[in-house]
């Protein structure tokens, strides 16, 4: 089949085992060559089972798949030879150095010797990594990792690259970087990319998009093709006598709108149709302007089909927080933190304090020292010297207790995936020392407030990657802590499922529960109440998200997100310093 396309779907479905929906259903694509095409969707949409199809990984029950001319499941170790796969998890060997991996991944695609020095000359300083060719992968950056497993994909250039969310939990700087060397591979090679996304940002830097849910492809197209449809849906409101929480949650469940996102000090609505509702919530300063219409307004829309003045169950129901009046109190204090391993310093002086109710972030490029910072406050890790009190106790002489006093959240899914949600539910509460009727009613709260009931008896590994988030969640509130400590907590989860996270985050701040968040989502920093941004163990800025843009708007950039913000000030950073990029 050769239609000019570099990839053609023709009716291709596929079920895996007796799973009730099919991942793919009479799907058709085509991926035009020498172009970067992003495929879009949230979990369970299709994705990478539609990337494996593509890579001969994995065979269609039915269809046809056609990669550069090549049938794909006739013909899958030719297609293989011919084409470049980096999965969600490229398997870099951590403990073999940069270099190491280049020869091994050289290897096995049969990269002449003679080619190898020129090829390697060029990847390294494609990506920043030629300083560090010595050092094992284990010990690299999350940006670094996903730079390096880039380079391996490219070390024999493909003809057509497949890229399945290459940027999850990369900071944006390290984005940037990856999208630099992506196009340039599609300039410099004539490349072909399909490379699937969980930032709906990224579908704006793509020659085109493809919108997938539930095995079916929605559209496909340019990105403006899929936005502009919503000029004249979307606004920014306004209402500083509430706050941007409140008015939040208020605007969430008014007839007439199907998206309500905390954008800057405001909050971005969608509508169901042109203009906005006739009924607003009634407060004297609420003022409202038309917003500049983006993808993630349509992808929204097109998700939820329409429904509107939906909110959310209630997020916090049968939590009531702690009980202390003092609204501003700190209740995290950190002065003077110091954290070395072995010759390495990897937090350096680093002070802040975080008040009770607060939503407080803790932001960095990858390898800034921000994870290590977190461990201390969480207690899995000692100070080297500085003080560090949580919830009133210092934490070299009352880790443990401190502990008990904190729900902790994971950055990868951490609870027990053999036991079922109801058995991870339990040996919780256990942990916690629940007794048994608080136990009982604590488990009930959970089932019924993250929608678990279905799934009490399904093993926790088994769960869409949305419901693991839920339950993470659930156990860490089930002793209805003070502070909650949440770690990248959504990375690789898709925007419904992020929206509903914070609708519950927000409401449990409202309680008067302290959230300490780290995430690699700039539009995410918009929740917190303040904020500090690290790099290489030191904290370069503590303020409101209001704060960090005010410093970088300018004549060329009147209205700077979070993200210019961010990348501003690390190369700020990164020139006083005279560092390497990493």
């Amino acid at each position: 089949m050769d239609n000019g396309a570099a990839l053609v779907f023709r009716g291709v479905s596929k079920t895996f085992g007796d799973a009730k929906a099919p991942a793919l259903e009479q799907v058709d694509i085509d991926i035009r060559p020498t172009r970067v095409t992003g495929l879009i969707g949230p979990d369970g949409a299709g994705k990478t089972t539609l990337m494996r199809l593509a890579a001969g990984l994995l065979t269609p029950d039915s269809g046809s798949i056609h990669a550069l001319g090549m049938d794909v499941v006739q013909e899958p170790l030719r297609v293989q030879s011919s084409i470049g796969y980096m999965p969600q998890r490229f398997g870099l060997y951590e403990d073999l150095s940069v270099q190491e991996n280049l020869d091994l991944y050289a290897d096995l695609q049969g990269v002449a010797r003679a080619d190898r020095p020129a090829r390697y000359q060029q990847l390294m300083h494609m990506t920043g990594l030629a300083p560090f060719t010595r050092r094992l992968a284990g010990r690299l950056s999350g940006g670094m990792k996903q730079k390096l497993g880039l380079a391996c994909a490219l070390v024999r250039p493909p003809r057509l690259l497949l890229l399945d969310e290459p940027t999850v939990g990369v900071d944006p700087v390290s984005r940037r970087e990856l999208w630099a060397i992506v196009y340039r591979q599609v300039e410099d090679e004539g490349m072909t990319v399909l490379l699937s996304t969980a930032y709906l940002d990224e579908a704006g830097r793509c020659d085109e998009v493809i919108l997938m849910h539930e095995g079916r492809r929605l559209g496909q197209g340019p990105p403006a093709d899929f936005s502009e449809p919503m000029r004249g849906r979307s606004f920014h409101i306004g209402a500083p006598s509430v706050g941007k929480r409140r008015l939040q949650a208020e605007l969430a469940g008014v007839p007439g709108i199907i998206d309500a996102t905390i954008e800057g000090e405001q909050v971005r609505v969608v509508t169901t149709g042109a203009g906005l509702p006739a009924r607003l919530p009634d407060i004297p300063d609420l003022t409202a302007a038309p917003a500049e219409p983006i993808f993630e307004d349509a992808f929204i829309a097109a998700l939820k089909g329409g429904r509107a003045g939906t909110a959310p169950p209630a997020p916090a129901l049968g939590f009531h927080g702690p009980t202390a009046s003092a609204s501003d109190r700190a209740v995290i204090e950190v002065h003077g933190l110091q954290r070395r391993f072995g010759d390495f310093i990897a937090v350096k002086g680093v002070s802040f304090q975080v008040r009770r109710g607060e939503i407080f972030g803790l932001l960095g490029a990858n390898g800034a020292g921000k994870t290590t910072t977190f461990r201390i406050l969480c207690g899995l890790l000692p100070a080297s010297s500085g003080e560090v009190r949580v919830a009133g106790l210092d934490l070299r002489r009352a880790r443990a207790r401190a502990r008990g006093r904190l729900g902790y959240m994971a950055q990868r899914f951490s609870l027990y995936a053999d036991l079922t949600v109801l058995q991870n539910l339990r040996f919780f509460a256990s942990a916690y020392d629940l007794h048994r009727r608080r136990s009982k009613q604590r488990i009930a709260w959970a089932l019924e407030a993250f929608e678990l009931e279905k799934y009490a008896n399904a093993n926790s590994g088994t769960l869409p990657l949305g419901y693991k988030q839920r339950l993470a969640m659930a156990a860490a509130l089930l002793h209805e802590p003070d502070i909650l400590f949440l770690d990248e907590p959504t990375s690789g989860v898709d925007p419904l499922a992020r929206r509903e996270f914070w609708q519950r985050i927000n409401a449990l701040a409202e309680a008067g529960v302290t959230v300490l968040v780290t995430t690699h989502f700039m539009d995410e920093a918009n929740y917190c109440d303040r904020l500090v941004i690290m790099a290489e163990g030191e904290v370069l800025a503590t303020g409101t998200p209001a704060d960090m843009k005010a410093r970088y708007r300018s004549d060329e950039r009147p209205d700077p997100t979070m993200e210019d913000a961010f990348i501003a000030l690390i190369e700020a950073h990164e020139k006083d310093a005279g560092a390497v990029p990493a």
